[in-house]
C-alpha cells in the first residue's frame, strides 16, 4: 500500500502537549478548583485511611477500648464517602473538561484542513486524514481527561501517604524507599519504546482507515472485477501488521508492573526484617508498624500507577506529534483583500503558467474571455484544460505569469468572493446524503424557487418531481438511488442555483444521453448572453456553437477559432472531431 504524508514532525513532549492546549484551560478554572477539591478530598482520605490502622489496633484490639470500637468503623465509613465523593468530582470535572476542551480543539482543525490548499489533499489519503481527526485526537483526550487528573491524584495521594511512612518510622521509611531510584532507568527506556511503537501503531491505524475507504467508496469496481479476494489479503496484510505492534505495545506494558512489583517486594523485604526486629525488641509498637507496613503497601500502588500511566502517556504524545503537524499547517494560497461585487466584462490570462511538483503542465497560456462569450478548451486528456480552470477557481495559484478579472489580478480578490461568481461542474459528480434541494443549494442559503429553477435549466426537474417526495427526496451517498445522468444534472444545477456570472463546465454532458446532452446544450446557450461559459469537453458536439474554441496541447494553446475555422486548418481539432463522430 503507498504511503503518503509521511513528514517530519517535532519531537514532542508531555510540556509541549499542555503548552499547546493552555489558551483552551483558562476556560475552564472554577472546573479545576473543583476538580481539585476532589482530588485533596480523595487524596487525603487514602492516607487517612492508612492512618486509622494504628489507633484501629492499638486502641480496639490491644487496649480494649469498647468505646472506640464503636466511633472508628464509623469514622472509616465517613473517611470512605468522603474520599469516593472526592473521587467522582475530580472524574467528572477533568472528564468534562477533556471531552469539551477536544471538542473545540477537532473544531478547530477540521476547520484549518477545510482551508488548506489543493496539493496538500493530493498529499494525504483521506483515511489518513480521518483516522488523524479521530483517532489520534481521541488518544491526546485521555491526556487532558484522565491521565493528568490522574498524575496528580496520585501524586497527592503519595505525598500523604509518605507523610503516614516517615511519621511513624522515618529509619524505615528510608530502607523502604531507597530501592525506588533503582527503576527510573529502565523504566525511561521502556517509555521511549513505547512512544516509538505507538506512533507507528497510529501510522497503521491510519492505514487501515485508508484501505477500508478505498473498499467501500470503490466497491462496485472491486466487484466488477471479482477483486474481492485482493483487497481482502491487502487487508489481512495491514491487520497483521498492526496486530504485531499491538502486541509489542501490550508486552511492554505488561512490564512495568511486574519490574515496579519485583523492586518494591525488596523494601518490603527489608521493613519486615528491621520493623519486625524493632517490634521485637519494643522501638516501635505493633499498631505504628502495621500503620507504617499500610501505608507503605498504599503507597505502591499510586507508584505503580504512575508509572503505568507515564508509559501510556507516550501514546497519546506520539499522537500529540502527528496531530499538532495538522493544526500548524497553512495554506500556501494567500487570500485577497478585494471584494468582487462587480459585474464581470473581462478575464484574461497572460502568459500563465503552472506546474505539479517538477512537471510543468501549462507553458505560456493566453487567452482572454468577455462577458457573453462562451469559450470551449478543447484537446487530448493531460493538455491542462482542467488545470487551467483550477487556476481560476483558485485551486493552485500561477508559478508565472497571471489571471486577470476586469484587470485585477485574481491574487488580490478574496477567495470566497472569487468562489461565490462561479459555478462549477466537474467531471467527478458529488452527491451528498441529503435532500435533493439541499444537494442543489449546498453551501448557500435556501431558497425553494431557486432550486426548482435551477433543476429547471439543468434538465432535472422532470424526473425529481416523479420521485417519491420530489425535491425533498432524500439521496443516498453519492447519489446510488439515482443514474449516472440523474446524478451530473443535479450537478448541474447546483452549479445554477446561486446565478454565478462565470460556469465552468468541465466534461459536464459526459455522462448524458443524446436528448439530455442537447437540452443542456441549449440551456448553456440560453445563458450565454448574461455569464461568460467555459466548457471542456471531447464530445465536440457540446461545443459546436462556442464563441472561441482552444486547442490545448502539452499546456500550450496552438491554435483558437470557431468550429469551421478549426476544422479546416488544424490536425489535431480536425482529428478530435472525427472521434466525436465515430
Amino acid at each position: 500500500m503507498a504511503q503518503f504524508g509521511r513528514e517530519i514532525m517535532n519531537n514532542f513532549g508531555l510540556k509541549d502537549v499542555l503548552k499547546r492546549f493552555g489558551p483552551y484551560f483558562k476556560d475552564y478554572i472554577p472546573h479545576f478548583i473543583f476538580a481539585i477539591i476532589g482530588m485533596g478530598l480523595a487524596s487525603g482520605g487514602t492516607a487517612v485511611s492508612a492512618y486509622l490502622v494504628e489507633p484501629v489496633l492499638n486502641k480496639i484490639f490491644v487496649e480494649k477500648n469498647e468505646k472506640l470500637l464503636y466511633i472508628l468503623p464509623c469514622a472509616i465509613i465517613a473517611i470512605y464517602v468522603i474520599k469516593n465523593i472526592g473521587t467522582f468530582m475530580q472524574a467528572y470535572f477533568t472528564a468534562y473538561i477533556g471531552q469539551d476542551t477536544i471538542r473545540r480543539f477537532r473544531e478547530k482543525m477540521v476547520a484549518n484542513l477545510l482551508n488548506l490548499d489543493m496539493d496538500f489533499f493530493n498529499e494525504f489519503r483521506t483515511g489518513e486524514l480521518i483516522s488523524r481527526t479521530t483517532n489520534d485526537i481521541d488518544r491526546i483526550r485521555s491526556i487532558v481527561s484522565s491521565m493528568i487528573p490522574e498524575l496528580t491524584r496520585e501524586f497527592i495521594t503519595i505525598i500523604g501517604l509518605l507523610c503516614v511512612v516517615v511519621y511513624q518510622s522515618p529509619k524505615l521509611a528510608f530502607f523502604a524507599l531507597v530501592v525506588m531510584p533503582v527503576a527510573i532507568y529502565p523504566i525511561s527506556r521502556l517509555a521511549k519504546r513505547m512512544k516509538k511503537i505507538s506512533k507507528q501503531s497510529q501510522e497503521k491505524t491510519s492505514d487501515i482507515t485508508s484501505a477500508l475507504s478505498e473498499i467501500f467508496t470503490n466497491i462496485e469496481i472491486i466487484k466488477a472485477n471479482n477483486a474481492q479476494e485482493y483487497e481482502h489479503s491487502r487487508f489481512v496484510d495491514e491487520n497483521n501488521k498492526f496486530f504485531r505492534l499491538n502486541l509489542k505495545s501490550v508486552k511492554i506494558e505488561q512490564l512495568v508492573s511486574p519490574l515496579m512489583e519485583t523492586i518494591g517486594s525488596i523494601g518490603v523485604a527489608a521493613v519486615i526484617i528491621i520493623g519486625g526486629k524493632d517490634v521485637i525488641d519494643g522501638h516501635i509498637n505493633m499498631g505504628a508498624f502495621f500503620s507504617f507496613l499500610t501505608a507503605l503497601f498504599m503507597l505502591y500502588t499510586p507508584l505503580k500507577r504512575i508509572v503505568n500511566i507515564y508509559n501510556k502517556m507516550q501514546d497519546a504524545i506520539a499522537a500529540s506529534e502527528r496531530t499538532f503537524f495538522l493544526m500548524d499547517k497553512v495554506s500556501q494560497i494567500k487570500d485577497g483583500q478585494k471584494e468582487l461585487n462587480e459585474e464581470i466584462n473581462l478575464i484574461k490570462f497572460n502568459d500563465v503558467r503552472l506546474s505539479y511538483g517538477d512537471k510543468e503542465v501549462l507553458k505560456g497560456i493566453n487567452l482572454e474571455a468577455n462577458k457573453s462569450e462562451f469559450i470551449a478548451l478543447v484537446g487530448s486528456s493531460g493538455g491542462g484544460k482542467s488545470s487551467l480552470m483550477n487556476l481560476l477557481m483558485r485551486f493552485y495559484d500561477v508559478n508565472g505569469g497571471e489571471i486577470l478579472i476586469n484587470g485585477t489580478n485574481l491574487k488580490d480578490i478574496k477567495i470566497h468572493s472569487l468562489r461565490q461568481n462561479i459555478g462549477l461542474v466537474t467531471q467527478r459528480v458529488y452527491i451528498f446524503n441529503d435532500t435533493v434541494a439541499k444537494n442543489v443549494a449546498y453551501g448557500r442559503e435556501f431558497n425553494e424557487d431557486a432550486v426548482i429553477n435551477a433543476l429547471k435549466l439543468a434538465n432535472a426537474y422532470e424526473f425529481v418531481s416523479k420521485l417519491d417526495n420530489g425535491i425533498n427526496t432524500i439521496l443516498n451517498e453519492f447519489g446510488t438511488n439515482l443514474s449516472g445522468g440523474q446524478r451530473q444534472r443535479i450537478a448541474i444545477a447546483r452549479a445554477l442555483y446561486q446565478n454565478p456570472q462565470i460556469l465552468i463546465f468541465d466534461e459536464a454532458t459526459s455522462a448524458l444521453d443524446n436528448e439530455s446532452e442537447k437540452e443542456i446544450t441549449k440551456a448553456i446557450n440560453n445563458l450565454r448572453s448574461k455569464k461568460i461559459i467555459f466548457v471542456i469537453a471531447h464530445r465536440l458536439s457540446t461545443v459546436e456553437n462556442a464563441d472561441k474554441i482552444a486547442v490545448l496541447s502539452d499546456g500550450k494553446i496552438i491554435d483558437s477559432g470557431s468550429d469551421e475555422e478549426l476544422s479546416k486548418r488544424n490536425e489535431i481539432y480536425a482529428k478530435l472531431k472525427g472521434k466525436a463522430l465515430v
